[in-house]
């Protein structure tokens, strides 16, 4: 019988925590005036093994999300591409694209912020990560920290939009 270790991804105060250290990521974003939108993978243990933020205006790379740069972080951290005993913790609900690298990195459990009414993929717009005709499938933790991930999100807008005189 294998060794039994503790489950943080059961945890919600560790849910809390890790939030924390995603937020904290979220806020580097404004270095390249991009989204704040901030992750982090969490190992076995529960420490941090990747981190990422919104990079795609500094990068000029539209598939650099903050899970993306995360996971690709977390990947080469572990010397893995199979993260299967790790979980990823962004502040706004991953999109198609993210909540997909999820799945193809056999990350078993995703923990977000805020919801994202419009490009949402694990559980608004689209369920990605529990779509069960895929080969992996996802635990979901949505809502952690989420008004505090949305109040982010919220005043990166409204002073984008009152910046620039956009009103749309």
């Amino acid at each position: 019988m294998p060794p039994t270790r503790p489950n943080p991804a059961a945890d919600s105060a560790s849910h809390e925590q890790w939030m924390g250290y995603a937020l904290t990521a979220a806020r580097n974003a404004a270095a390249s005036a991009d989204v704040p939108v901030g992750a982090v993978v969490m190992g076995p243990t529960g420490a941090v093994v990747g981190t990422g933020w919104n990079r795609r205006e500094d990068l000029g790379d539209p598939t650099a999300h903050a899970e993306v740069v995360a996971i690709r972080a977390a990947a080469a951290a572990l010397g893995s591409w199979r993260l299967e005993e790790c979980t990823l913790v962004v502040t706004l609900e991953p999109c198609a694209m993210c909540a997909g690298a999820s799945v193809l990195a056999r990350i078993p459990r995703v923990v977000f912020g805020a919801w994202d009414a419009k490009a949402g993929a694990s559980g608004s717009v689209f369920d990605v990560l529990r779509e069960k005709r895929l080969n992996h499938w996802t635990e979901v933790f949505p809502g952690v920290r989420g008004a505090e991930c949305a109040a982010l999100l919220t005043d990166f807008f409204a002073g984008h939009r009152s910046g620039s005189g956009a009103g749309q």
